[in-house]
């Protein structure tokens, strides 16, 4: 029997969206499931017909392969099969409840043992950060609650001479199966929660979990030159996980404070800095105080106009991945016009005037001409 379109099969258009893909899916699923209709092998084939359609027009690869060359531009084993796509949404497309646990359990997604060893939850950590301490790297230490071993079970759960028992329900598969007209369908194991074991005597401090909440601090070390946005990795400090698992990890997201003089552009540093109108005019060396509170001498050559970019190498952000290497800095300089000019001020300027020759009717030119 000839394959039907994936399109037709769903009752949908071509150009439908991935939403209006999982929606339709999702009709026919519930609609034809084979635990709502067991012995129906009409029902089975639709199921396994919209789920075949589901798993190709989900994915943005297979869909785009099928649309240009149909059958024959999509793996050959990517049609019959439970797994891809389908999996990994059932908790998008049915939400929770029983019967998301049963259609995750048919997929393969949901009924399995978890694993041998469990594993902490991550923690997030939102670290504002000054914007010299993000240049030059810091140490600063964190205080923050976590998930951690407890005190009295030392993680174990259990209580003072008991210990952790094979599951009797599942016997340690983590898992029990179930069959239901064609299918075979694996759901988690009431008993043990998909753990395979039992504790005979749970700890009371814990109740069984073997973990208590703690207050924690910790140093991170703040690298020269991070940038905002940027996070670090404390392997391990996150949430303890039951039962003397893997604990979880911290991560350290950085926001980096905004600096009054200085802006930064990848690994260099930009200011603006005011001089006079003679000074521009005739030309200077003015002292100009960097980031890192050095002092450099830089020269101001005779007509320079308000805009002018000097460049001192070496004296930006030092670069992570290389702390000896360092960005650049670039200062902009805005001349400054006096105000508040007494007489004799203003007959020197007025003097200055008729000499150079100002042009009291300018010529307008583009934005983009004046450096």
């Amino acid at each position: 029997m000839a394959k039907r379109d994936y399109y037709e099969v769903l009752g949908i258009e071509k150009g439908a969206s991935v939403e209006e893909v999982k929606k339709a899916y999702r009709k026919m699923a519930i609609q034809f499931h084979p635990d709502k209709n067991p012995g129906d092998h009409s029902a089975e084939e639709k199921f396994k017909e919209a789920t075949e359609a589901y798993e190709v027009l989900s994915d943005a690869d297979k869909r785009g392969r099928y649309d240009q060359f149909g059958f024959a531009g999509i793996d050959p084993q990517a049609g019959g099969g439970f797994g891809g796509a389908a999996a990994r949404d059932f908790e998008d497309l049915f939400g929770g409840g029983a019967f998301g646990d049963i259609f995750g359990s048919f997929f393969g997604g949901g009924g399995g043992r978890r694993d041998s060893t469990p594993r902490g939850s991550d923690l997030r950590y939102d670290l504002e950060v000054d914007f010299h301490d993000a240049v030059f790297g810091t140490k600063i230490e964190l205080s923050y609650s976590r998930s951690a071993p407890c005190s009295v079970c030392d993680g174990s759960g259990a209580e003072a001479g008991s210990k952790r028992k094979v599951c009797p329900t599942c016997q340690g598969a983590g898992q029990v199966r179930r069959s239901s007209g064609f299918f075979s369908i694996a759901q988690t194991c009431p008993s043990c929660a998909g753990e395979g074991h039992i504790i005979d005597r749970p700890c009371k401090a814990c109740r069984g979990s073997g973990t208590e909440r703690k207050s924690q601090k910790v140093k991170v070390t703040i690298p020269a030159g991070i940038e905002n946005g940027k996070r670090i990795r404390l392997e391990g400090q996150g949430d303890a996980a039951p039962h003397g698992g893997i604990g979880g990890d911290l991560y350290v997201y950085i926001h980096v404070k905004d600096h009054e003089s200085f802006e930064r552009n990848g690994n260099d540093l930009y200011c603006l800095v005011p001089i006079g109108m003679t000074q521009a005019a005739l030309g200077s060396e003015i002292n100009v105080t960097t980031l890192d509170g050095k002092t450099i001498k830089l020269k101001i050559p005779a007509g320079t106009q308000t805009g002018k970019l000097f460049r001192i190498k070496d004296a930006g952000v030092p670069v992570m991945q290389a702390p000896s290497r360092r960005g650049d800095l670039f200062i902009k300089v805005h001349v400054e016009v006096p105000t508040n000019l007494n007489g004799k001020a203003k007959d020197l300027l007025a003097q200055l005037a008729q000499i150079v020759g100002e042009n009291d009717a300018p010529r307008p030119v583009k934005l983009s001409s004046i450096e």
